[in-house]
């Protein structure tokens, strides 16, 4: 079964964490043609925790490395809140600390149906 499916309301909203801007735009266009929406594209560590903490979506994806540090602040207020993310990273899963191990990972560069992969599976965890 499609995950996406199960989201009556539309399309699932995407958070997305990436300080690359054409590789966001990139990110955005693929999500767009997968069936997702971009609820907020964040390209620092300020913006990201804040969007975390407050904002409205259904999943996100977060470049480890990013302005203002690393992500993993934003992954922990997307635990807090029970939203299902996964990790992007050039670097594939080097650099995700132990506390994130278990957490999914997809490598840099990825195809659209490898981002698709991701998100159904994160999304099928919730």
């Amino acid at each position: 079964m499609n995950v996406k499916l199960r989201y009556s309301s539309g399309s699932p909203k995407v958070f997305l964490v990436e300080d690359e801007t054409m590789l966001a735009m990139l990110m955005e266009i693929m999500l767009e043609e997968l069936g997702y929406s971009t609820a907020f594209h964040a390209s620092t560590l300020e913006d990201g925790v804040e969007y975390a903490r407050t904002g409205s979506f259904d999943v996100a994806i977060l470049d480890i490395n990013i302005i203002g540090g690393n992500s993993f602040p934003i992954a922990e207020a997307l635990a807090q809140r029970g939203i299902p993310f996964t990790f992007c990273s050039g670097y594939g899963r080097l650099g995700i600390p132990e506390a994130w191990a278990g957490q999914h990972c997809v490598a840099k560069p990825f195809s659209a149906e490898q981002l698709d992969a991701a998100l159904t599976l994160v999304l099928g965890q919730i």
